[in-house]
């Protein structure tokens, strides 16, 4: 409880120097992991929802959150239930929000709503075929690309799924970009396991052939 107890103080002061000082106020944290580019137009996507959805969109990305991923599995996910807890700052209590999650080192992404949202964002939907594909993925791009990639990916639907709902058509949206980018890494993944149990099957036949 401590690291997190340490996390809420040190996130405290970072909202507020964040939101304020920052022209972009829907960027909580992203520890440099996130592109300028990508900011951009998160920045774009968060003003437009803001406006015409009367949303406000946020990402909360960081490094490594001080959960040990060798604790039990049930202890660590009551302390990321926590976490989550620990980024809502208290003046969305009232207000219609979202808040992609992603902490690296812990392998975490989650996506934090406000009850009236709960109908309108499908949240395994927008991880599992927007964000997570492009974290996981093993490729000679760096984690700022790839956390960049995923980031944007993921914002960019939730606030797409939002507008979907109340029939809105956001003229910053990255459209059908994103699923097909995330459609390219799942298929490459796929790819890289079918050729690694081909490869085994292989190794493992040539083995008993010569025998």
């Amino acid at each position: 409880a401590l690291p997190i107890l340490k996390f809420k103080l040190l996130f405290l002061a970072l909202a507020f120097t964040t939101l304020f000082a920052n022209e972009n106020n829907f960027i909580l944290k992203h520890d440099g992991l996130i592109d300028q580019r990508a900011q951009d137009k998160i920045h774009e996507i968060g003003l437009e929802a803001k406006n015409k959805l009367g949303i406000n969109i946020y990402t909360f990305i960081i490094e490594n959150n001080g959960i040990d991923t060798a604790l039990p599995r049930e202890q660590r996910r009551e302390m990321m239930k926590q976490f989550d807890n620990e980024i809502i700052p208290s003046f969305l209590a009232k207000s219609s929000y979202a808040i992609l999650v992603i902490s690296i080192d812990q392998k975490y992404a989650n996506i934090l709503m406000s009850d009236n949202l709960k109908k309108q964002i499908d949240k395994d939907e927008i991880l599992d075929g927007y964000v997570i594909p492009l974290l996981a993925s093993k490729d000679k791009n760096s984690l700022f690309s790839k956390t960049s990639a995923a980031t944007l990916n993921g914002y960019a639907q939730i606030a797409d799924s939002i507008a979907s709902q109340q029939n809105i058509k956001l003229v910053s949206s990255i459209g059908s970009a994103g699923k097909t980018a995330s459609s390219i890494w799942k298929v490459f993944m796929y790819f890289l396991v079918l050729t690694g149990i081909i490869s085994y099957t292989v190794i493992v036949m040539r083995q008993r052939k010569s025998k």
